[in-house]
C-alpha cells in the first residue's frame, strides 16, 4: 500500500505514455506511422534512433502546437527547463525521488521543445542556441548536485562525481570539435540517454524505498545507475576525443602533402630564374672584358654560405680562360640548393 501512494501521482502520465507507445507501434506496423515535422533534422543516437525519437516527438506534438498557438517565447521554454532541473535536484536531495524523476523528464521534454518551437515560429538565432547550450550544462549541474547531496554519506558519491565530470566532457568535446570544424555526435551516453537512465533508476529506487523491508536497497540502485551513466559518458567522451584527433591529424597530413610539391616547384622556379640572371650577367661581363666570379664564390658573396666563410675572390679573366668556361646555370643552381641545405 505504501508503494501505491508513492506511484499514484505518476500513474496517469505512465499509462498515457504506455498506451501512446502501443498505438504508435500498431500504426507503424500497418505502414501508417505518424509523420513528425523536423524528424530528419534530428541527430539520432545509438539508443534513441529514428523510431523512438519519432515516437517521443509525436507524443509531445500537442504541447508543441499549444505553445506555438499562444506564442510562447522559445527562450522562456529554455529557462523553464533549467529551473525544472533545479527543482529535480532539490527533490532528489530531500528524498522525493518520484517527484525528482518526473520533473527531470519534464525538463528534458522542454529541452527538446525549445528548439522546435524556435524553428516553427521563425525565431531561431545563435543567441538562443548559446542560451540553450549553457542552460543545459547548468541544468545537469543542478540535478547532479541534488543526487550528490542525497548520497553524501555513501561511497556511491564517487559515482555521481564521475557522471558530473564525464557528462561535462562529452559536451565540451563536442563544442571544441565544432569550433575546429568537426561534427562529433557519436556515443551511447548522450544527454537524452542520461536523462532517461537516471529517471528510470530514480523511479526504481523510489519503489524500493516505499517499503520498509526494501528501503535500504534504494541508495544502491541509484548508485549503480550513476556508475553506469558515468562510465558510459566517459566512454562517449573518450571516443569523441579519439575521433576528433584522428580526423584533424589526417587533415593536417593531407594539407602538408598538398603543399609540399607546390613549395618545391616554387623553389625550383626561383632557382632557375636566378640561374638565368647569373648567366646573363656572366655573358655581359665576358663581352665587356670584365672579370667574373666562380659560382662557389658568388654563393659566398650572396651570403648563402656560413658567415665565417671566406670572402669572394675575383679571378682574372686570363686565369678563367686557363680554367675553362664557367659552369652552366643548372649546375650552379644545384650547387646553391646543396649549400642551402
Amino acid at each position: 500500500m505504501e508503494r501505491f501512494y508513492v506511484i499514484a501521482p505518476a500513474l496517469i502520465p505512465s499509462i498515457y505514455m504506455i498506451a501512446a507507445f502501443v498505438y504508435f507501434c500498431v500504426l507503424s506496423a500497418k505502414g501508417r506511422r505518424p509523420q513528425v515535422a523536423g524528424l530528419e533534422r534530428r541527430r539520432f543516437t545509438e539508443i534513441f534512433g529514428p523510431f523512438l525519437t519519432g515516437y517521443f516527438l509525436w507524443l509531445i506534438q500537442p504541447i508543441e502546437r499549444f505553445f506555438v498557438a499562444v506564442r510562447v517565447p522559445p527562450n522562456a521554454i529554455t529557462l523553464t527547463s533549467m529551473l525544472l532541473c533545479a527543482g529535480a535536484g532539490v527533490a532528489a536531495a530531500t528524498g522525493y525521488l518520484t517527484t525528482a524523476a518526473w520533473v527531470y523528464i519534464g525538463a528534458g521534454m522542454l529541452d527538446i521543445l525549445d528548439g522546435r518551437l524556435a524553428r516553427a515560429t521563425g525565431r531561431s538565432s545563435r543567441a538562443g542556441a548559446f542560451l540553450d547550450s549553457v542552460s543545459d550544462r547548468w541544468g545537469e549541474l543542478f540535478v547532479l548536485t541534488g543526487y550528490a547531496w542525497l548520497l553524501r554519506g555513501s561511497p556511491w558519491l564517487l559515482a555521481v562525481m564521475l557522471v558530473l565530470g564525464s557528462s561535462l566532457m562529452v559536451s565540451y568535446t563536442r563544442a571544441r570539435g565544432e569550433g575546429l570544424g568537426l561534427s562529433l555526435d557519436g556515443g551511447t551516453m548522450q544527454r537524452a540517454e542520461r536523462i532517461a537512465l537516471v529517471s528510470v533508476g530514480t523511479m526504481a529506487a523510489a519503489w524500493l524505498q516505499a517499503a520498509t523491508e526494501t528501503a535500504a536497497y534504494g541508495v544502491h540502485v541509484i548508485g549503480v545507475v550513476m556508475a553506469v551513466t558515468g562510465l558510459g559518458s566517459a566512454a562517449t567522451s573518450l571516443s569523441r576525443w579519439r575521433q576528433g584527433y584522428r580526423v584533424l591529424a589526417e587533415r593536417e597530413r593531407l594539407a602538408g602533402e598538398a603543399a609540399g610539391p607546390a613549395a618545391v616547384d616554387a623553389e625550383d622556379a626561383a632557382a632557375e630564374a636566378s640561374d638565368d640572371a647569373e648567366a646573363a650577367e656572366d655573358a655581359a661581363a665576358e663581352a665587356a672584358g670584365r672579370p667574373t666570379q666562380e659560382p662557389e664564390l658568388r654563393l659566398a658573396a650572396r651570403g648563402d654560405e656560413p658567415a665565417d666563410s671566406r670572402a669572394p675572390v675575383v679571378v682574372p679573366a686570363a686565369h678563367q680562360h686557363h680554367q675553362g668556361a664557367p659552369k652552366s646555370a643548372p649546375v650552379r643552381g644545384m650547387m646553391r640548393r646543396l649549400s642551402n641545405r
